[in-house]
Order: C-alpha cells, then structure tokens, then sequence
C-alpha cells in the first residue's frame, strides 16, 4: 500500500487510505513538486506542482532526489523537470549545475543554452561537459581503438603474405580461372593476405553532424568518436557540424569539449550544403568513408542532397547515414528521405555507441553494415 500511495499520489481517489511519514513523506514531497497537478494553493495535505522560481530551491530538490533514488532515476526525473518546468533558464546558475547528476542529456542542453551563458556560469558548465565528456570516453576509447585497428589491418592487402596472413575468400575469389577440374583443386597463382597497417594515413573518415535541436545527444557522442578517431595515426579524421550554416571542427578535435562547445544545438537544416563542403573535402573517394547523422529532416534541396550522395558512392566512397547515434533508438526522421537513400544502397538506421565501432570496422573494410534489427 506504500508503494501504491507513492505512485497514486495521496488524491481523494486513490483509495489506499496510507498516511506517508518521515522519509518516504519526503520522497513523496520530491514526487510531488515534479508530478503533482500544479498551481493549486498548498493546504494541508494537497499536493502542488513546481520547483519555485529560483536556483536554490531546485538545488535542493536535486539534492533530495539523489539522496532518496538512485542515479538511473536521478537522471530520468532531471529530464522530465527540464522538459516539464521549464528549468532551462535555471541551469544557467552556477550552483544548480553543481548540483546536477550530469549525463549526456544534461550535456545537450547545456550546448543548447551555450550562447546564452553569462560568463559565471561558462566555467561551471564546462566542468560537467568535461566529466561526462571524460566518463565516455573510458567507456568507448578502448574497444573503438581496438575494433578500427583490426579493420584497417585487414584493409592493408598484400599480394606476397605469409601462410598465417592469407586471406583465403579473396584469394579463392581471384584465382577461380585456374580451377583444374581433373584435380577438383584450384592453384592459386595470386596470393592475397592481410597485411599489417602502417603509420601512414590508410582511411579518411568525414563525421558530418546535424546539430537541430533533437540531436543533441548524437552530437555528444559522436564529439567523443570524432577525438579518438583523431588520435589513430591511420585515419585522417574530419568533423563537420551543420544546421543552415556549416562549421568545420577537425582543429578542435583534440578536445572534445572545444567542439561541444563550438556546436550551436538548434536552428535550421540544410543537408545538401553539408555534404556539399564534405564532398568538396574528399581527396581520395576509394579510401573515404563519409558518415552524415542527422535525422534527415531536410530544409535544403532534396534532389540536390540524392544526388551528393550518389555521386559520393559513385566515385567510391563508403557512405554511412545514422539517424540517431544513441543510447534511445532513432528518433522522429523523415521516412521518404530515409527510403530514397536506402534506393542509393546508404541505408538510414539508427546506431547505439556500443555498435559504432562495429559499423565503422564494416564501412573501414567495405563489408555489408551490421544494421541493428529495426535499422
């Protein structure tokens, strides 16, 4: 009944007939201010919605959720009282954001509110954009370092390979016009193997980002992925980030919250002009991978952003749409774009960080994508 009382509320029609005390009256009271129905007087046992009009009293709210539910929930009910109380202007308050549990949500309306700032505050945030920024990449450096060397080792073919480093599909594949049928055997006059990759440069990756309002946690993450791409010798990674305007990034690269903070989440879209400065940038189209995330909600020229891409795969560089680059699924997209650049053979899903070193190995290495189910 407890339980149930927590979650009803305490209204007249509840029916739990529970009297709520000491902590989980305070628990309850944390509920309330965020979930109540609002703007009723406060008398006696009513419930009323809202945090007050200033920076302590949601500081205080903050740290009463952290101290009665753990961090998942924190993160949750943070979100839903920035997006249900309008606490944007609040966060702009050096001692609300010290009090905050930070994630990537959090990150992406910090940069939403970036030019906003006073000057007092800039400091503040750039500590919780660089402890999340920070948190990351210890969670995804590693494996993505790992997974793109295997892959461009793999990519360096070599025609004179040792017996461990023979790749036999290709070798099979390209020696198939010596088969002898009385032996049933083919000779394979042509060795092909793996060879190991060298420091030089092998692969230019282009990280084209949309930077609208609802990609605000595929920026974060795909600001993380663009620095430890950056930091592999073999790859020469770009950065471009765009909504109606188009701002390259790549000499910020080596700090992530630099380009976080070079972003202005919101605006406009103009895809075509995007991918018209990446492709303006491409020098070797065979040894190129160029991955556009954007929910694809274009307010360019359609046909002129297809044709970008067609003569992109044309010329032979690996072309990858992401729709979404996070931990929730893709979000609202345009479906029509989406369906005609799956006819151009660049199919639009949405990817999880864990799957993106996956996705970038298989575009490095010109093998099919490990499309997500529902991609």
């Amino acid at each position: 009944m407890r339980r149930w009382r927590l979650v009803l509320g305490g209204e007249s029609a509840d029916g739990t007939g529970c009297t709520l005390r000491g902590q989980d009256a305070a628990m309850d009271g944390a509920l309330t201010a965020l979930y109540g129905k609002g703007d009723r007087p406060q008398s006696g046992r009513d419930r009323t919605a809202g945090l007050g009009a200033s920076a302590p009293s949601v500081a205080r709210w903050l740290g009463d959720i952290r101290t009665y539910f753990p961090s998942s929930v924190v993160q949750v009910m943070q979100r839903d009282a920035i997006d249900r109380l309008g606490l944007d202007s609040l966060l702009l308050e050096p001692e609300m954001l010290e009090a905050v549990e930070a994630d990537v949500h959090l990150v992406g309306t910090l940069l939403s509110l970036n030019k906003a700032m006073p000057e007092t505050t800039k400091e503040t945030a750039r500590a919780v954009v660089r402890k999340v920024v920070e948190d990351l990449e210890k969670r995804l450096a590693t494996r993505t370092r790992a997974t793109l060397t295997g892959a461009l080792d793999r990519s360096a073919r070599i025609n004179r390979p040792r017996h461990q480093d023979i790749d036999w599909n290709r070798t099979i594949a390209a020696n198939l016009k010596h088969y002898l049928p009385e032996y049933r055997t083919i000779v394979p006059e042509r060795l092909i193997g793996y060879g190991r990759a060298s420091r030089s440069v092998k692969k230019e990756v282009v990280l084209c980002i949309d930077q609208s309002g609802s990609m605000a946690a595929s920026v974060v993450y795909a600001s993380v992925f663009g620095a430890v791409l950056a930091s592999m010798r073999s790859i020469d990674t770009r950065l471009v980030v765009f909504d109606t305007a188009v701002v390259d990034l790549t000499d910020q690269l080596d700090d992530p919250v630099d380009v976080l903070f070079g972003t202005q989440l919101g605006g406009g879209t103009d895809i075509n002009r995007a991918l018209a400065y990446c492709q303006s940038q491409i020098t070797r189209p065979t040894e190129t991978v160029v991955v556009l995330i954007s929910d694809l909600y274009e307010g360019g020229i359609r046909n002129e952003m297809l044709k970008r891409v067609a003569a992109m795969k044309a010329s032979g560089v690996q072309f990858v749409t992401l729709l979404a680059l996070s931990d929730e699924g893709a979000p609202a997209y345009d479906h029509e774009h989406a369906a005609a650049l799956a006819a151009l053979g660049a199919p639009a899903f949405a990817c999880t960080p864990d799957l993106f070193p996956d996705i970038m190995a298989a575009a490095i290495e010109r093998r099919p994508l490990p499309i997500p189910d529902g991609g």
